[in-house]
């Protein structure tokens, strides 16, 4: 039984390190270059496999090499492909990564494409009835508020990574009044709900419909909305190499937990931790790493066993 099917952005990554960041017009070297799999619900998907979680993803890819390998990439990391569609003359997507190892940021070119919005056969409707959790980002609105709209009607949990965002601030407000769980990086809040400051965004937006609502801020760690007030949580110590995919990463370790039956403070927790380890390591794939371990670390930092 699938736990977590994701629906929602998937490509390609190509990291490359580079000396240092270049003005517009200059130039710098490439010292490294590195390619795994990407996207925000796609890596979303991988960390709840790694950690134990049966997950799926559904949406459209290429016919092309791109597409084979995200496909050969998925399959090795024990995601369900089942309800993958391969059409031809469609570019599957590709991203392109600039690494600064100064402080481990990264600059995104990703490349937009022209795949067409999912097909909801009889197939797809049959394993979203089967989840447990619905995990969506807002790259593709369409292809969101269609399985948003699904998931309600089969009475599936549904999450959404806040990261991209409409123009038409009124969509973004639907999809987010949707959900059961939205989880929104620094800028999203603030963005979407027109107020000043963070903590009075995620309180307007928890008034919205979704049962929890919070903020990621890297080093500046989470903010969440518990019992009508916000909490703040710290960030947990990394030797930061690189944050690709870190709330990627954060959203799929959270939903595993959650899935666990985990309380609220111990997914966030598992969460943070996961992403902390990840940014260890270049790549939004590499460095995610097993429940087991987790696990452990957990423990020895809070003393709590899970």
């Amino acid at each position: 039984m699938i736990s977590i099917v994701g629906v929602g952005h998937c490509c390609q990554d190509f990291l490359c390190v580079v000396e240092n960041y270049p003005p517009e017009d200059g130039s710098t070297h490439i010292t490294q270059i590195n390619t795994q799999g990407g996207g925000a619900v796609a890596t979303a998907m991988v960390a709840a496999s790694r950690l134990g979680i049966k997950t799926a993803y559904i949406g459209n890819l290429g016919e092309d090499s791109i597409g084979d390998t995200i496909l050969d990439e998925f399959k090795r990391e024990g995601v369900d492909v089942s309800c993958v569609t391969r059409l031809p003359n469609v570019q599957s997507l590709s991203s392109y990564v600039m690494i600064n190892p100064a402080n481990g940021t990264r600059t995104k070119f990703p490349f937009r494409g022209n795949i067409p919005p999912i097909v909801w056969d009889g197939q797809k409707k049959e394993m979203l009835r089967q989840a447990k959790v619905l995990h969506l980002d807002g790259t593709n609105y369409e292809n969101a508020v269609n399985a948003a709209k699904l998931a309600k009607e089969y009475g599936v949990t549904v999450s959404l990574d806040g990261c991209s965002r409409q123009q038409d601030n009124d969509k973004n407000k639907f999809l987010a009044s949707m959900v059961d769980i939205l989880i929104m990086n620094a800028v999203y809040p603030t963005a979407v709900s027109g107020k000043a400051t963070i903590e009075e965004s995620l309180l307007e937006i928890s008034t919205w419909g979704p049962k929890i609502v919070m903020s990621t801020a890297g080093r500046d760690g989470v903010y969440a909305v518990i019992d009508n007030s916000v909490y703040h949580f710290k960030a947990y110590e990394a030797k930061v190499v690189d944050t690709t995919g870190a709330g990627d990463v954060f959203h799929g370790a959270f939903l595993a937990a959650y899935v666990r039956g985990k309380s609220l403070n111990e997914c966030i927790g598992i969460a943070q931790l996961t992403a902390a380890i990840k940014c260890e390591q270049i790549g939004g794939r590499t460095g995610i790493t097993d429940w087991q371990t987790v696990e452990n670390k957990y423990m020895s930092l809070t003393g709590t066993r899970l």
